[in-house]
């Protein structure tokens, strides 16, 4: 299986996850200002006039020119989706603390849509198909269920790392460095 690559922009903010056919194009077309990382990958073009062969290597993360959405992107908090949720929360049930698998894992939100909670990462946990039912259209208190960790919306670096399960030692140590110390990925 062939790694993704770390798109950032000029200021560092991770963009995108890429191939590395796009990522050779990138470099071919001189739109990677500067790279980080171990080199992954090695592409031979064809021969120059002088004899000798074309190479383009590209490392795991690159630096695309002219991008720079760095400001506007860093306070947005990711789409939300139940993918993205078991991930960021560890396929723990919010509420028996029990890890289970994604079949049997429901979204649950800790004020109720019907009372007015909102559909956001701050009000929504993962739990098990029992513990939602248990709770039903109650507040945790009314239920008798504590949760056991509070609900938050991750920043942008780690929606990169909850998006990939193929990173690379170097991607994600440059992830890490952008996820705040509370964080569950430091657990």
């Amino acid at each position: 299986m062939e790694p993704y690559i770390l798109t950032i922009d000029m200021s560092g903010l991770p963009q995108a996850w890429v191939e590395l056919q796009e990522a050779i194009t990138y470099h071919a077309k001189g739109m990677v200002a500067w790279s980080l990382g171990e080199q992954v990958c090695s592409f031979r073009g064809g021969w120059r006039r002088d004899g000798t062969r074309s190479q383009i290597d590209t490392k795991s993360i690159i630096a695309i020119r002219g991008s720079s959405n760095g400001a506007r992107l860093l306070g947005q908090s990711p789409g939300l989706s139940n993918p993205l949720l078991f991930s960021r929360d560890r396929q723990l049930c919010a509420y028996c603390g029990q890890r289970f698998p994604l079949k049997e894992l429901s979204r649950d939100h800790v004020v109720p849509v019907s009372r007015g909670g909102r559909n956001t990462w701050t009000n929504v946990v993962t739990a098990c198909r029992s513990c939602n039912t248990c709770k039903s259209n109650r507040l945790p208190e009314e239920a008798g269920m504590s949760l056991l960790y509070v609900p938050y919306s991750p920043n942008r670096y780690e929606h990169f790392i909850l998006r990939n399960r193929r990173i690379l030692a170097d991607q994600m140590q440059y992830l890490m460095s952008g996820v705040p110390r509370n964080s569950r990925l430091h657990d």
